[in-house]
């Protein structure tokens, strides 16, 4: 199925929110969910120059065909996620699709002993945080007005230990077993709530630092020789993320899914 035949006709006038829609993965899902139809958009991110570079950049790409926001928020605090959140949906009118690819500070993988004891919360509250907090803040609304789709961004490090993804490991099982069991939850409101697990992603520059130099060079070059079908880009992933907030997608939920080029089949 292509992007193409997601929304119509079902969803003709869907509104899409995308946390971290400034660059990579979230900023490839906003272009596709345009081109698959959608056209109100709002992108959440910190930075308000790079959440207004994205913004025209979508805008050239697409035409200016579509209504596009940008809201800036501090996606690890409460009452500013709160805040985007209100501010998306009398933005938008009402919140379809929330994604949630919020990427973390620069935290190269590290075997566990080297990695700085004070390091080990921050990596922690920087990655499994903002999609706990965003997928709260956004209920009341897709409830109300009887369903919706999320989408959580994590990676294969929650379904697969490997030496130097310990502390990244287990924030994003987290975040896996939150969208789980918020699937079970939410499943009676017509809420549907899936993750994201890629692994490397060809062009980005979480990709880049990671194979730049030290331990997490040699660990992602031996991942990377693993991906026969190709390293996934990010729009490898956005087309994933679009079909799951779609009504192709409309039985399935609770789902951890890896696109990965067959690094692992986990």
């Amino acid at each position: 199925m292509t992007t193409e035949h997601v929304w119509a006709p079902n969803y003709p006038d869907a509104r899409v929110v995308v946390a971290g829609g400034s660059s990579g993965i979230g900023y490839s899902s906003a272009s596709r969910f345009i081109g698959a139809g959608v056209r109100r958009v709002a992108l959440l991110s910190f930075d308000p120059a790079r959440g207004a570079a994205a913004r025209s950049a979508l805008l050239a790409q697409h035409g200016k065909e579509a209504e596009i926001v940008h809201v800036s928020f501090d996606a690890t605090d409460p009452a500013s996620v709160q805040s985007a959140i209100d501010r998306a949906h009398a933005a938008l009118g009402r919140i379809d699709v929330l994604v949630n690819s919020i990427s973390a500070p620069a935290f190269r993988p590290e075997l566990l002993h080297h990695t700085p004891l004070a390091d080990i919360p921050n990596i922690l509250a920087a990655q499994a945080i903002p999609p706990m907090l965003l997928t709260r803040a956004v209920l009341p609304f897709m409830s109300e007005q009887g369903g919706g789709s999320i989408v959580n961004v994590a990676s294969d490090a929650a379904k697969i230990a490997t030496p130097g993804e310990t502390v990244l490991g287990a924030a994003m099982a987290a975040i896996v077993m939150f969208t789980r069991a918020a699937a079970l939850e939410v499943k009676r409101n017509g809420i549907r709530v899936n993750a994201l697990t890629p692994s490397l992603i060809s062009g980005t520059p979480t990709t880049e630092r990671a194979l730049a130099e030290g331990f997490s060079k040699k660990l992602f070059e031996r991942a990377a020789a693993q991906a026969h079908l190709g390293l996934p880009s990010a729009d490898d992933q956005a087309e994933m993320i679009v079909f799951l907030g779609g009504p192709a997608a409309a039985r399935l939920t609770g789902q951890a899914i890896s696109v990965n080029g067959g690094i692992s089949a986990a």
